[in-house]
């Protein structure tokens, strides 16, 4: 092309090549502000216990910073983007028993993995719209000044009132970076990074994934050197526990789904054992298992530096639908608004739609929040809120497949009164039932207690492995009814004992009863 003509084109183009030219500017100013805002952003969340800050950079590493005791980690991304974790306040009783906390959340990290990679993306999300927000004002910017005020602006670039301008932009950035200031050596500058191995010693077997970890410590300490030993042995043995069992429950030889059936993987009172939740979904995932119950006691005390355990089982659980209640030991709001807000359905008192055509009732457990069924009342008692639950249960238009409690008391009179198929809880730690009830109406339902899947002794079941028997139980629906139960137990010697598959008997639907009998025909 002439470079006359050239010049015509680049002067006045066409509306094709001025739309092209409007998107690469944006494209271009939306990538460049998008990616400073995204490596300028932070956000504040819960991370293995600890109130935390992240922030993403393009270092390459994941680093945590753990605090003034124990040394930071970091480990390589395999990419440009890295992410900088700083963990604030927790609650634990001592430093031993947070490194060993540490150990057991790192052994199932894929909860915590999910929800750093979830915050990440939120972040990269907000930026980029921002970004593309920001891309907009020097087009409008362009347009709105006209061709004519553009090249009277152009003219004055190189005078005394463009100079002026610059002379303004220097003095802002300047203000901004405040070269002048100087900032002190940061004290972890003077601790250069080494490979966990050398951190520990050579006498210290570590794990293959545990072989790219770097620390940045005072290696002299000797204590802290004891606490990540400890902290690693533990890490290994938790690991390797339940990945055992967890495998071997993939082989188990369970009750396999009919035509028409639906499975319903439920679990109880599994106060902080993420270690369960990989064996839990491995046998469900045996069971064809579609649908996941919890009946609550997911922590120990309802606490935000739990939320570990509720990603954990959210992360476990992914795929399948989610139906949940909060047990005594979920204190407050915490639990259920958390799991509500991570995918689950959480019971509020009031009859739904379940899976395959069933219908729920279900409520937290009262002792959890002093919140009854019904939210603008505070204060209701036990019996309170049972006699709430049956009424529920009772003026419901349709028959209650199921009553989703922490403790099966909160819904005997329900069934007292036959106006539920089946009660599923939890609470005591070991099964009880299933138990049939023949309701004062005629009706038969059952109550069934399922035992603790943490393995939980007491309110907290964090360790290598379970402290009693841990027990996963599988309800079977069909037609939109329960039809039969399995208890599976986690033995504390890491092997399993199925049980056989209990039918329940229930009665025939009113439809069904309500029926005008077949004709017989004449002779």
């Amino acid at each position: 092309m002439p470079k006359d003509a050239l010049r015509r084109v680049l002067r006045h183009p066409s509306p094709a090549g001025r739309v092209a030219a409007y998107v690469v500017v944006w494209l271009v100013v939306s990538l460049l502000v998008g990616l400073a805002i995204f490596l300028s952003s932070s956000r504040t969340l819960v991370v293995a216990s600890h109130d935390a800050v992240l922030r993403p950079d393009l270092g390459g590493h994941v680093v945590v910073h753990t605090g003034p005791v124990l040394p930071d980690f970091r480990m390589s991304t395999g990419h440009t983007l890295g992410v900088d974790i700083r963990l604030g306040k927790t609650e634990a009783r001592s430093t031993d028993e947070l490194v060993q906390r540490y150990a057991y959340i790192a052994s199932q990290p894929d909860g915590q993995i999910a929800k750093v990679e979830d915050a990440l993306s939120d972040m990269a999300w907000d930026a980029a719209l921002r970004g593309a927000v920001v891309g907009l004002l020097p087009i409008l910017v362009w347009l709105l000044l006209g061709r004519d005020r553009r090249r009277q602006l152009g003219a004055e670039v190189f005078g005394p009132k463009g100079a002026l301008a610059g002379l303004l932009v220097v003095f802002l950035v300047l203000m901004m970076w405040e070269p002048w200031t100087s900032a002190e050596s940061a004290v972890e500058a003077d601790h250069p990074w080494m490979s966990l191995a050398d951190f520990v010693g050579p006498d210290v077997p570590l794990p293959d994934e545990a072989k790219g970890i770097e620390v940045r410590g005072d290696v002299t300490t000797e204590q802290t050197r004891r606490l990540i030993t400890s902290a690693v042995a533990k890490y290994e043995s938790s690991k390797s526990w339940y990945r055992t069992a967890a495998d071997a429950a993939r082989k188990l030889r369970l009750r396999q789904p009919e035509h028409g059936d639906t499975v319903v993987l439920f679990v109880s009172d599994r106060h902080d054992n993420i270690g369960m939740d990989e064996v839990a979904r491995a046998l469900g995932d045996a069971a064809g298992a579609t649908v996941a119950f919890d009946g609550g006691d997911d922590t120990s005390a309802g606490k935000s530096w739990e939320a570990f355990s509720l990603d954990s089982v959210t992360q476990a659980f992914d795929g399948l639908d989610r139906y949940g209640v909060a047990g005594n030991h979920d204190h407050g709001p915490f639990v259920s608004s958390y799991l509500d807000d991570h995918g689950w359905t959480m019971m509020d008192g009031q009859v739904i739609s379940g899976p395959a055509g069933t219908t729920m009732l279900g409520v937290d457990d009262p002792r959890s929040s002093g919140l009854g069924a019904w939210r603008d009342e505070t204060g209701l008692s036990f019996t309170e809120v049972g006699h709430r639950l049956a009424d529920a249960a009772c003026d419901s238009p349709v028959r209650v497949t199921t009553i989703l409690v922490h403790d099966a008391d909160l819904a005997d009179e329900a069934l007292a009164r036959g106006c539920a198929d089946l009660v599923l809880a939890g609470h005591l730690h070991v099964q009880e039932g299933p138990t049939r009830v023949v309701g004062s109406n005629g009706e038969i339902g059952y109550s069934y207690t399922t035992g603790t899947a943490g393995g939980a002794a007491y309110a907290i079941a964090i360790g290598g492995k379970p402290r009693r028997d841990a027990e996963i139980s599988l309800v079977t629906y069909h037609d939109g009814r329960p039809v039969g139960i399995q208890p599976v137990t986690l033995r504390t010697t890491g092997e399993f004992d199925v049980a056989d598959y209990i039918p329940l008997h229930l009665s025939e639907p009113q439809a069904v009863r309500d029926a005008p009998p077949p004709l017989i025909p004449e002779q």
